[in-house]
């Protein structure tokens, strides 16, 4: 299966996508915020990325931008459950700035497990 690093301030949200995804065959790590996250993914660059938008520090958006120049075929699946802006509109933004794919908070097991799928098999490339 895949090796999965999931970046979300809230220890909650960490706890069950780990649980979720390490059910499913999934090797998972974790990061509290984007920056720890980057210097992680360069040091062990992951199969995929599971990313919050709204976190303190280097948010999801700033990272997606960060990551994209430094490791443009990493796959990114951006999540938010809203903020300043509207949850709809940070992850219109994420998919417009490079994420492969979009997970909206509140979540179910089966949303996150299609959304891991869907991005894992998404074409970069269109």
């Amino acid at each position: 299966m895949a090796e999965i690093l999931i970046i979300d301030d809230e220890p909650g949200v960490l706890g069950i996508l780990k649980k979720i995804l390490e059910s499913a065959g999934h090797s998972v790590s974790e990061a509290a915020e984007g920056e720890a996250a980057l210097r992680q993914y360069e040091g062990r660059p992951a199969d995929l990325v599971i990313t919050d938008i709204f976190m303190p520090g280097m948010d999801g958006i700033e990272f997606l931008v960060h990551i994209r120049k430094t490791f443009p075929e990493a796959r990114v699946l951006a999540m938010s459950g809203g903020g300043l802006l509207s949850r709809d509109q940070a992850l219109s933004d994420a998919a417009l700035l490079g994420a492969d794919g979009i997970l909206q908070k509140p979540f179910t097991k089966d949303e996150v497990l299609e959304a891991v799928a869907r991005t894992m098999t998404s074409n970069t490339e269109e």
